[in-house]
C-alpha cells in the first residue's frame, strides 16, 4: 500500500468523526449499506431484519469512530466493519423467541443460511466468506454506476446487453443499430474502466 492510498483511507475516517459532514455520511451510506444488506440476508434475516441490521451497524459505527485506529496490519477498516456488522446480525438473531422459524419469502436466496441453529462462534467463518463475497459484489456495482455516469448512454447500452445481460453480438447490433466493431468497442471500453474503478474502490473503502 502506497503512502497516498493510506492517506485517502485515513482522510475518509477523519471526515466521517464529523457527525455534521452530512455529505461524507451520505457518501459513505450509500457505498456500503448494500454490502451490509446482503450480508445480513445471506445470513437467513428478513428484509425487516437485514433493514434493522444496516440502521444500527451504521449508530454503532458513528459511535465507535473515535475509538478506531486505521491500522491495517492489525485490522483494515473493511474488517472492522464487518466486525459491527457481525454482532449485528447476532442482535438480530437472539431477538427473535425461541423456537422462531424462519419461512421462506418468495423470491428468497437458495444459498441463505438458516439462521435457527446460528451460535456466533460456529457462524463467524461462514459470515465472513459472505462478506467477502457481498465485499466484491457491492465493489462491482459502485463502480458500473460510476461508470455508467460517465460513458455515453449508447455505449452503456451495447455493455450491459452484451456483457451483463449475456446477449450475442448480433443481438445487439439488431437492438441497437449498431456495428460488430462498435460491439467490441464498447465492451472493451466499459469494462477498462470499471476495472480502474473497482482499483480505486478498493483503496477508498478497504
Amino acid at each position: 500500500m502506497t503512502r497516498s492510498d493510506l492517506k485517502t483511507r485515513q482522510t475518509l475516517i477523519e471526515r466521517l468523526r464529523d457527525r455534521e459532514d452530512k455529505e461524507t455520511w451520505r457518501e459513505f451510506f450509500n457505498r456500503y449499506w448494500k454490502l451490509i444488506y446482503g450480508l445480513a440476508i445471506k445470513s437467513g434475516l428478513s428484509h425487516d431484519e437485514a433493514e434493522e441490521v444496516v440502521q444500527e451497524t451504521m449508530v454503532t459505527i458513528s459511535n465507535c469512530l473515535d475509538e478506531y485506529r486505521y491500522q491495517p496490519e492489525k485490522c483494515s477498516f473493511r474488517s472492522w466493519i464487518f466486525h459491527k456488522a457481525k454482532w449485528r446480525i447476532f442482535d438480530q438473531i437472539r431477538k427473535r423467541k425461541p423456537g422462531f422459524v424462519q419461512s421462506a419469502e418468495p423470491g428468497s436466496d437458495p444459498n441463505r443460511t438458516a439462521t435457527v441453529e446460528k451460535v456466533p462462534g460456529e457462524e463467524s467463518l461462514k459470515l465472513e466468506q459472505h462478506w467477502n463475497e457481498e465485499w466484491q459484489k457491492n465493489l462491482l456495482d459502485v463502480a458500473i454506476d460510476r461508470v455508467k455516469r460517465i460513458v455515453s448512454d449508447k455505449q452503456f447500452q451495447i455493455f450491459d446487453l452484451y456483457v451483463l445481460k449475456e446477449w450475442s453480438v448480433p443481438d445487439v447490433k439488431r437492438m441497437l443499430h449498431v456495428s460488430t466493431a462498435q460491439v467490441y468497442l464498447a465492451q472493451h471500453r466499459v469494462s477498462s474502466m470499471i476495472k480502474k474503478e473497482i482499483k480505486k474502490l478498493e483503496i477508498e473503502m478497504g
